[in-house]
């Protein structure tokens, strides 16, 4: 944990999460992509920025650590402070998900760390934010959700791994001043959507847009149960999927998907690039969230979508 991040004198803290940038060697597509987070943070002046995963496309890498360093660089040489998860292009191959780690907490700026090596993955774990006294008001969660499958029986990606479900739980407990008082509030992100995503795009109203599959792992290995349970989860904020960046509500959790912000890999015309800026306020009690495109627009009020009821007559 670290106190280095802090409410501003309103109670608000802002992030600002670029997802899926498959950055390849600093190519044309990449500056592109470098040029618009520039004026998002100019724009947005975030408290933090994270990076959920797929930062570098691997295979397309003549040296992926190299790349990783210069998708980074648009950030750090800002000095704002940012922290990564992993999908599953960033490892592909023989890259070297600590080694990506190690990379990344070696320029200014990154507050990740590599996780308990007894935990899966690379990449599993938390921040504070501290409140205007100095205490802990808001904690951050950060998971590795792996990239493919290890099984040859189940097909598609990977999932989290009961051992980080326990991790989680451990930190949410050590978080918890007394039994007796409520945990502080929480958000959670990662890279691959679970498979809560699907259900509520399925059952419940959701803001903003599916243009593709919701490509969340077969299994379900109980990590949402384990934030509901634990209590103080406000939302969790995932990518992957580069033209779905709805959002909706599912027993009192937000599920949100950000922008894809790389423009070296599939998109949809018309469905412009961009990030997603989460504003925590009143000390993380509640927040807020809208889009920032390419070309400044914002997105305060996506379109909704409400789910089929069938009727029996």
């Amino acid at each position: 944990m670290t106190e280095e991040l802090r409410f501003g004198p309103d109670g608000s803290f802002k992030i600002v999460q670029f997802t899926d940038l498959h950055w390849q060697n600093g190519e044309a597509e990449d500056r592109r992509t470098a040029q618009l987070m520039e004026r998002i943070l100019a724009e947005e002046r975030p408290d933090l920025v994270v990076f959920t995963g797929d930062i570098i496309y691997s295979r397309g890498c003549k040296d992926p650590y190299a790349s990783v360093t210069q998708a980074v660089s648009v950030v750090a040489r800002t000095g704002t402070p940012w922290a990564p998860v992993f999908g599953n292009h960033d490892s592909e191959g023989d890259v070297s998900r600590a080694r990506l780690m190690e990379t990344l907490t070696a320029q200014r700026g990154c507050l990740g760390s590599a996780g308990p090596a007894s935990v899966h993955g690379v990449g599993n774990y938390s921040l504070a934010v501290a409140g205007a006294d100095g205490t802990t008001r808001h904690v951050l969660y950060f998971l590795d959700t792996g990239s493919y499958s290890e099984l040859a029986q189940v097909p598609g990606y990977d999932w989290v791994r009961e051992e980080q479900i326990d991790w989680f739980r451990a930190q949410a407990a050590a978080m918890r001043p007394s039994e007796a008082e409520a945990p502080p509030t929480s958000l959670v992100f990662f890279h691959i959507p679970l498979p809560e995503y699907r259900e509520v795009w399925r059952t419940q109203p959701c803001d903003g847009r599916k243009y593709e599959d919701i490509s969340c792992p077969r299994i379900n290995s109980g990590l949402f149960a384990a934030l509901a349970e634990t209590g103080g989860v406000l939302g969790t904020f995932c990518g992957h999927d580069h033209i779905n960046d709805f959002e909706g509500t599912l027993l009192g959790i937000r599920l949100t998907y950000g922008r894809a912000t790389g423009y070296h890999t599939y998109g949809r015309w018309g469905f412009k690039r961009g990030a997603r800026v989460i504003e925590l306020k009143d000390e993380g009690r509640r927040y807020d969230t809208w889009i920032r495109l390419a070309g400044s627009r914002k997105l305060t009020a996506p379109r909704t979508h409400r789910p089929w009821k069938w009727k029996l007559f």
